[in-house]
């Protein structure tokens, strides 16, 4: 679980009111010097993944897409080898849904 931003702010400000070093000041709180060293750079933690999908490529996604246009995500994920959910990702950020015609057809 992530450390609140309140416990942050007041870790960093005993760390500067008492002089202490990154080492003392996880030290004396219990986490780790790193998180202190990241702390003091950027105060929020990220909420988001800067890295690209290595295994499904937008280009082959689009052209499953056409060759199967009525595939699961599951199959899809069987294709391209990866998880449903990455499958779920990818075409949320392609701006792709499956479209459901709620209307029946006149036929």
């Amino acid at each position: 679980m992530a450390d609140s931003i309140d416990f942050r702010r007041k870790v960093l400000e005993i760390k500067d009111r008492d002089g202490l070093s990154f080492e003392e000041t996880a030290l004396r709180f219990g986490v780790s010097k790193s998180s202190v060293s990241r702390w003091a750079k950027r105060l929020e933690p990220c909420l988001t993944r800067n890295k690209l999908a290595t295994k499904i490529t937008v280009e082959r996604l689009i052209r499953d897409v056409d060759q199967h246009p009525d595939a699961y995500q599951y199959e899809r994920a069987e294709r391209f080898g990866c998880s449903q959910r990455g499958i779920c990702e990818a075409l949320k950020r392609l701006k792709i849904s499956r479209g459901k015609n709620f209307f029946p057809s006149e036929s």
